[in-house]
């Protein structure tokens, strides 16, 4: 297997070092040449894509790439990988077997807290996800003109080794935001990399949740955190008088509980099926501040 990664940062790191033992080659996306490091030991071979030019270095690697991988955020103008290769895409990528898109559960937008599964119709409220649901089809559009599989994996909240609840309580920005009934479900960054491994090697085609199989408050996370850190946790504010960004307050108006039903059916396991399971191994690994060592 030939990877190719547009977008490899978090989760797209995340992905190589899972699938490094069975792909022959993994190259990706960054934005910067101070990026090229951490690339290369994720083991990816590293290629530069600012979203607005199409290098020809890209296009050769693409020529020969048999799974890709989208991990690139759409705009308002559409989705800046489809945009400058599309059409390369779509007429000389004679080994493509594959893709995988990235995408968010916010595109079903706000179900009052009731569940909602693959089969739930998506209505995104936000902009960001209406985006993202446009790129979806786009991508879904050029699969079935390529003749190969898409896999869209709607991810949940992502958490893992330098992004948690451990590491805003160290540096003191972590907030107790309470919201009468809010629920969010949540994802660690080892489980979004081992299910789209698991979709890659067998070709599969759909669109799957990856998410965790306990939705929760958020208020809830962080006190989690703060009992394993053994720190006292910070008072709750009530979501109405507290101090927001406007794009902070709009994840709030979204509540949902997500199934990952479907990917389980597939013989996926979750390493961290709860926001515990994740916190606690981050702290007892000592990977919660971003080393995975």
């Amino acid at each position: 297997m030939h990877f190719f990664i547009f977008g490899a940062g978090y989760c797209g790191q995340a992905a190589a070092r899972e699938i490094g033992e069975t792909a022959d080659r993994i190259a990706g996306t960054t934005r910067s040449l101070d990026h090229f490091t951490a690339l290369a030991r994720a083991g990816i071979a590293p290629f530069l894509f600012d979203g607005v030019s199409a290098p020809t270095e890209i296009a050769e690697e693409l020529s020969r790439t048999t799974h890709l991988v989208i991990s690139i955020s759409p705009a308002a103008g559409g989705d800046p990988v489809l945009a400058l290769f599309g059409d390369m895409l779509r007429d000389t990528a004679p080994a493509l077997e594959w893709i995988g898109y990235l995408s968010t559960v916010g595109v079903y937008g706000d179900h009052g807290g009731e569940w909602v599964d693959e089969e739930t119709a998506p209505n995104p409220v936000a902009a960001r996800s209406i985006e993202r649901l446009a790129a979806e089809r786009s991508w879904r559009d050029l699969a079935n003109i390529h003749g190969v599989p898409l896999a869209i994996l709607r991810l949940a909240g992502i958490y893992g080794p330098g992004r948690n609840p451990f590491v805003n309580l160290q540096n003191g920005t972590a907030r107790r935001l309470a919201k009468a009934g809010q629920v969010f479900n949540r994802i660690h960054v080892d489980d979004i990399a081992g299910s789209l491994a698991l979709l890659a090697s067998r070709s599969v085609d759909g669109i799957y949740n990856i998410t965790d199989d306990e939705p929760a408050p958020p208020q809830d996370v962080v006190a989690c955190a703060a009992e394993i850190m053994g720190v006292e946790p910070p008072a709750e504010i009530p979501f109405e008088t507290a101090d927001l960004s406007p794009m902070a307050r709009s994840f709030y108006g979204e509540n949902k509980r997500v199934s990952n039903a479907k990917i389980k059916k597939l013989g996926y396991q979750f390493r961290y099926p709860t926001y515990r399971h994740g916190l606690t191994a981050l702290w007892r690994e000592g990977s919660w501040r971003g080393n995975r060592g």
